[in-house]
């Protein structure tokens, strides 16, 4: 089809479409009356940048495709969705990807998310309520850390659009002085390796209508897949120590850092071939590994001898999960040595652990906080 104006694309969703002669004059042609349904999804060909979307004409799915030479992507405004209709946010690309470090020091706010499993609606009301992002998915948390530990995809209908907020909040955080951190967990892995038993099926079935399977969405040539390449699953921020599961007694015999754990993990990201190079990365790979375990919850559990180990060898006072729900609501263990962030937000129970001035709060989706730790 013709080359669409990325300009332009708040009005394709409104049903008219601006398209680009050869010579850069825009004129107008046919409105096709669409709606985008998902996207946009960018990758990378040669010296070519692709977008897709899908959209909706007359109640049938379409892909838009445009594509320009990568020299000039910083040109790129992409269209996201939301799950308030009419309402959408716009993304810039990044002029680079590079792995995230994996320790940040003298961070005095926090604001701790687990579990969002592809529901926009419920991350978008948290981070708007507790004064994280404003209406127009601006970042106001000023010099404050937003931390993500992990599966923020699988299950739910709108997990491109909780990629793309988190790809652009974390630009706006750093231009205000702030930090996201976005720790990865089992379903994001399992997304790059091809495992989608808890995919949502109509990602499916959009993959099919880009004539890709779906894990080649995140592949290395895309740039979500590359983004997600940079993460880590294993991170100190201040005086915590973040991972989706938890660290295990195994673990903790490895004596690793948390740049030498996350160096270990990062090649097998997308390997499905569940061959490791190393024993460590086996173990990583396994249920004792930082993104699978559930000792300090349920079956033979944690010993305080072990979350002590754990926190004497990172040098931190606290270890923060998701990947276990244990209650509705943000949880304490371990007097207070183990904080447990996952609730169920597609049920309704949507909490983040919110950490200011030396206390920590749970804080609900309506901007209510109840302190939950007292020193």
């Amino acid at each position: 089809m013709n080359k669409l104006a990325f300009a332009f694309l708040p009005l394709l969703a409104a049903g008219f479409i601006l398209a680009d002669d050869i010579s850069g004059s825009k004129k107008p042609v046919e409105a096709y009356h669409v709606n985008q349904l998902d996207g946009p999804y960018v990758s990378y060909n040669g010296d070519k940048v692709f977008v897709k979307y899908i959209m909706n004409d007359h109640g049938k799915k379409m892909v838009t495709q445009d594509s320009m030479p990568v020299s000039e992507k910083s040109n790129l405004t992409l269209n996201v969705l939301t799950d308030e209709e009419g309402k959408t946010f716009t993304v810039k690309l990044k002029k680079e990807l590079e792995n995230e470090k994996s320790e940040f020091s003298k961070v005095s706010k926090q604001f701790i998310v687990s579990d969002i499993e592809g529901n926009f609606g419920a991350f978008r009301k948290l981070l708007q309520a507790n004064n994280v992002i404003d209406a127009n998915f601006n970042w106001t948390f000023g010099n404050g850390h937003l931390v993500l530990t992990g599966d923020f995809v699988d299950r739910g209908t709108q997990q491109t659009e909780v990629l793309w907020l988190i790809y652009s909040l974390e630009e706006k955080a750093k231009a205000a002085g702030g930090y996201v951190h976005y720790v990865l967990g089992n379903h994001e892995i399992m997304n790059m390796n091809g495992v989608l038993r808890y995919l949502n099926a109509k990602y499916v079935e959009h993959a099919s209508l880009l004539n890709e399977n779906f894990t080649a969405l995140y592949g290395e040539n895309t740039e979500l897949g590359r983004w997600l390449r940079t993460k880590n699953v294993v991170e100190k921020v201040g005086d915590i120590l973040f991972c989706h599961a938890g660290i295990s007694a195994i673990v903790n015999k490895m004596d690793l850092s948390t740049s030498k754990l996350n160096k270990l993990v990062r090649p097998y990201f997308a390997d499905s071939s569940s061959k490791y190079s190393t024993p460590e990365a086996e173990i990583l790979y396994s249920d004792m590994g930082p993104f699978w375990y559930r000792g300090y919850y349920y079956g033979v559990k944690a010993s305080t001898m072990q979350i002590d180990s754990t926190l004497s060898a990172y040098k931190v006072k606290h270890i923060a999960t998701g990947h276990t729900v244990i209650a509705d609501t943000i949880s304490v263990l371990y007097n207070g040595k183990v904080l447990n962030t996952d609730v169920h937000h597609a049920k309704g129970h949507t909490e983040a652990l919110l950490i200011e001035n030396g206390k920590y709060y749970r804080a609900t989706a309506t901007g209510e906080k109840f302190q939950i730790i007292i020193r």
